[in-house]
């Protein structure tokens, strides 16, 4: 499994929060309002130390016992605002990044399903279970914490700074005296801190990856013993995401008691000048009442550039995860383009013409394949393992692009044609059958509700899997759980039969479709094929050459070209590689 590395970049990475904030318009009426409140946030914070000071060197001095109690009310008040603020602020920053990571989950979801399968290919399914989950959950963090808390600490940054300047410039001046060790201690911790999250996220990346892989794989692993070398390699991978975690830990551990001894230190040169000053009270103007409130500013002031750190740390991870969303996002590359025409009626001809086609731009699997399939025929597709059967089905369904040449429904070129119309028309029933966790119904409809429950029932007559749903606890609501492990192999290839016909399509493929199944439920199927055929274009793969003997036309494949086509009696006749295949499938069997 390849291991993914992504670099965080800068913290202030403009062009990433350009795109962040785009998400936001929806909502800009609640953003603005969290402006607002930001705005008074960092206006009340600073006004408690001044109201105190007013009380100490106003009232308390000259023992006016009822002006005290007033003042202390109006801070009472006071705070009971503050609070409300601060409740308003938090509230609708988190509501607003919910509404947010919603909406982007719904684009990154929307955008995935657009994806051809060349992109699947090549990325690890738990890598973007991470995009679509973790990354997403760290971009609502930042907005829930991180950029409007920020914003909220900054502000109360300045005005504290102005109120305590507006107060005692020299006062001021030795209560920032630390300033300078606060902010390199902050800046060693962001660039330490910027590395360690984003080596957190690559590894959560990795281990998700990772177990997604061998859980959807569990029955390879243990066929062929490997659990205790699997183990080793999750321990190994588990190993990486603790120790990044745990460099987090020893820079957070280092930072904050660094933090409060610098902050201490602040105080401690104040209270020292400030009693100083005291002392001499006449010519330094400091009275009980200020040194007070200027202790009270120092820790309200220290507080706030704290949290700053903690904060980037937060928006740090959400421009991370940010980015890995937006470059998904923006990756049109691997997006099929749709076609505009809905044709109204598909008889069902379809014409492979001079179609080149690769994976990967090195190694052709399909070279000048023409086909001409005239509608209600019925072609096979026989050859080894690797001759470009299933490639063939891949491009028809347009789940890949071709490299040259065209393919045409009904002289129609497919690309021109709309995907979700085309696929429509098509009904494929393939060798390796997918269930969702969820009831026959839903695997069959797949939450169509335009299929009743008489289409399936119809259907599941027409391929003989009627009895056996029936006898199924709850029939059509049974559950049949993840991949289908409730039921035989044979009942899910029953089942993507019904799944094919329930909409009646005029193309139907058919990939291997009873490989799977044991030698009864065979005979039951070739019967259930020979009524789903009727009228029907119908291409079928099969490695085993009894089933597809009565086929209109026979395309033998080898390394993606065409060797022969004809009827199963003239390629006999010809003694060419279909009647090599027979003897050798017939001299195994006898």
């Amino acid at each position: 499994m390849e291991k993914e590395k992504v670099s965080s970049g800068n913290i202030i990475d403009f062009k990433v929060l350009k795109r962040i904030m785009q998400f936001v318009k929806p909502y800009k009426g609640r953003f603005y309002f969290v402006i607002v409140l930001t705005f008074l946030l960092g206006i009340l914070t600073p006004i408690r130390p001044m109201l105190i000071q007013y009380t100490l060197d106003t009232h308390v001095q000259y023992g006016n016992y009822w002006a005290m109690v007033n003042v202390m009310l109006i801070i009472l008040g006071l705070l009971a605002v503050q609070s409300a603020v601060q409740y308003a602020h938090t509230y609708i920053s988190g509501r607003i990044a919910q509404f947010i990571i919603r909406d982007i989950r719904i684009q990154l979801y929307e955008h995935l399903i657009k994806l051809r399968l060349r992109f699947f290919d090549k990325t690890p399914i738990g890598r973007l279970v991470t995009r679509t989950i973790s990354d997403v959950e760290t971009l609502s963090d930042v907005f829930s914490e991180g950029l409007a808390a920020m914003a909220s600490d900054l502000l109360q940054i300045i005005f504290i700074l102005a109120f305590m300047f507006w107060i005692d410039w020299k006062l001021t001046l030795v209560s920032l005296s630390t300033i300078p060790l606060m902010l390199l201690a902050t800046y060693v911790f962001k660039e330490k801190i910027k590395v360690a999250f984003n080596d957190v996220r690559n590894a959560v990346s990795n281990l998700n990856s990772f177990v997604q892989e061998h859980i959807t794989g569990m029955n390879i692993v243990q066929i062929f013993g490997s659990e205790k070398r699997e183990f080793d390699k999750f321990k190994e991978i588990n190993k990486e995401h603790r120790n990044a975690h745990l460099r987090s830990v020893l820079y957070y551990s280092v930072y904050f008691p660094i933090a409060e001894i610098i902050a201490a230190m602040g105080t401690g040169l104040l209270v020292w000048y400030g009693a100083k000053g005291i002392i001499n009270m006449e010519a330094t103007g400091i009275t009980i009442g200020k040194l007070v409130s200027f202790i009270m500013f120092i820790q309200l002031f220290f507080r706030p550039i704290r949290m700053i750190a903690d904060r980037y740390n937060t928006l740090q991870m959400g421009i991370v995860g940010s980015s890995r969303i937006i470059n998904l996002l923006d990756d049109q590359t691997d997006i099929m383009p749709n076609g505009t025409v809905t044709p109204s009626d598909i008889k069902g001809q379809v014409k492979f013409d001079h179609v080149w086609f690769a994976y990967n731009e090195a190694d052709y699997v399909l070279k000048d394949i023409s086909l001409d399939i005239k509608p209600g025929e019925t072609i096979a597709l026989v050859g080894a393992t690797g001759a470009g059967k299933s490639s063939i089905i891949n491009l028809l369904n347009r789940f890949y692009e071709i490299n040259r040449g065209s393919i045409q429904v009904d002289g129609m070129d497919i690309k021109e044609l709309d995907t979700a119309s085309l696929r429509k028309n098509i009904g494929v029933v393939l060798q390796d059958v997918f269930l969702f966790s969820d009831t026959i119904r839903y695997n069959i409809t797949l939450g169509n509700k335009e299929v009743t429950d008489e289409m399936i029932l119809h259907a599941a007559d027409l391929v003989g899997a009627r009895k056996f749903i029936d006898r199924l606890p709850g029939g059509l609501n049974y559950n049949v759980m993840e991949r289908g492990a409730t039921i035989s192999v044979g009942q899910r290839q029953l089942l993507s039969f019904i799944r094919a016909m329930v909409y009646d399509p005029k193309i139907l493929v058919l990939d291997e479709a009873t490989s799977s199944v044991d030698s009864e439920t065979e005979e039951m199927i070739q019967n259930a094929i020979s009524k789903m055929m009727t009228n029907r274009t119908s291409i079928a793969i099969a490695h085993r050459l009894s089933t597809i003997q009565k086929a209109d036309k026979i395309i033998v494949l080898d390394k993606g070209e065409i060797k022969e086509s004809g009827s199963h009696d003239e390629l006999l006749a010809s003694d060419g590689f279909y009647a090599q295949l027979h003897k050798m499938q017939y001299k195994e069997i006898a």
